[in-house]
């Protein structure tokens, strides 16, 4: 489980730095702009959740292991 969490997580940076190139500092808030605004906020939050995952998981473990 490890290893997938941290394989979406890379794949949501790299998601990242590809839509952080598509934005018009012109006009941000515009056509395709947009589209990266949205893909950029979405790949935080995949990576945010996927934090939450991994962290569960290590308490789950924990627990296992005192009972």
């Amino acid at each position: 489980m490890k290893l997938v969490t941290i394989l979406l997580t890379i794949i949501a940076i790299i998601l990242i730095g590809f839509n952080i190139t598509q934005i018009n500092l012109d006009a941000p808030f515009e056509g395709q702009s947009v589209v990266a605004l949205i893909t950029i906020f979405a790949s935080l939050c995949a990576i945010f959740l996927l934090q939450i995952l991994r962290l569960s998981k290590k308490v789950e473990q924990k627990l296992k292991s005192n009972n």
